[in-house]
């Protein structure tokens, strides 16, 4: 799976900087994501994992820097340009994102009827495939409330790969899951981005199933790349933080105990 060649990057981020007013949330942030493969973007919550997919897809812009999409400039993107480039992506949100009101079918149909001129019989010959690569052609015509959680993401990532997209991005794909779901979510991210030949990015906190998928990890800390490479590599790793978040450890560079006064402190009633 891992290759020791890499390919060229369909995204690459140089200097990007992003914050809510005086919240920096990313600085200076410089990685690439290689064409063709599975990058794990990784790090404790509230690190901007998430909202680099955002600025990616062109949702936020950045305040400084750049960020390619196949060698184009997301951030000065126009309208009609972002509009085109977001057609060549594809996005698996947190919990599926499905609408409620419309069947399966409908939903991964939803995509294609909106970006596209192609009639119904095209459209349903599409949504059929679509479904059966994930499993659920004979679900198409239940509601989301008819399927379970695993099922519906599962339907979510039909739709993601609806207009063959070359890059799929997932935020927090396995949230949520059952051992079985999660596995069979995993197996499909994998098994999707090679049969397809379509790059993807994958929000996680899931250590182990992601570091089986991943071909590059990055992870993220203080608005930065605290390392990247591969999963043999990082899990490797003598750096305290890496060392801490690959291995699940309670206490290091992000402490267990929230600053506090000594024990003696606040035990010792004696009056001063």
């Amino acid at each position: 799976m891992n290759d020791s060649t890499t390919p060229s990057p369909l995204v690459e981020l140089r200097d990007l900087t992003f914050g809510y007013g005086d919240r920096v949330i990313l600085k200076n942030l410089s990685f690439n994501v290689p064409r063709g493969q599975v990058t794990a973007l990784m790090g404790v919550s509230g690190g901007g994992k998430t909202t680099v997919l955002r600025l990616i897809g062109g949702q936020i812009r950045a305040s400084a820097g750049q960020l390619l999409f196949d060698g184009d400039d997301i951030t000065p993107m126009g309208q009609a340009e972002l509009y085109a480039a977001r057609r060549r992506m594809g996005m698996l949100f947190q919990f599926g994102a499905l609408f409620t009101d419309m069947s399966v079918f409908d939903n991964v149909a939803f995509p294609l009827r909106e970006h596209t001129r192609l009639s119904e019989d095209l459209i349903r010959d599409i949504v059929l495939m679509k479904l059966d690569a994930v499993g659920l052609r004979g679900a198409r015509d239940l509601k989301p409330s008819e399927i379970s959680g695993g099922m519906s993401r599962r339907v979510a990532l039909a739709r993601a790969i609806a207009l063959d997209p070359d890059l799929i991005m997932y935020d927090e794909p396995f949230a949520g899951l059952d051992p079985i779901s999660l596995g069979t979510a995993a197996r499909l991210i994998r098994r999707l981005n090679d049969s397809l030949g379509i790059t993807s990015v994958v929000v996680s906190h899931d250590v182990n199933e992601t570091f089986e998928i991943a071909d590059h990890v990055v992870i993220l800390a203080n608005g930065g790349v605290a390392a990247q490479g591969t999963p043999a590599a990082l899990r490797a790793s003598t750096d305290p933080l890496i060392h801490q978040f690959v291995h699940a450890l309670s206490d290091g560079p992000v402490p267990f105990h929230y600053p506090a006064p000594t024990a003696v402190q606040d035990y010792d009633r004696r009056p001063a």
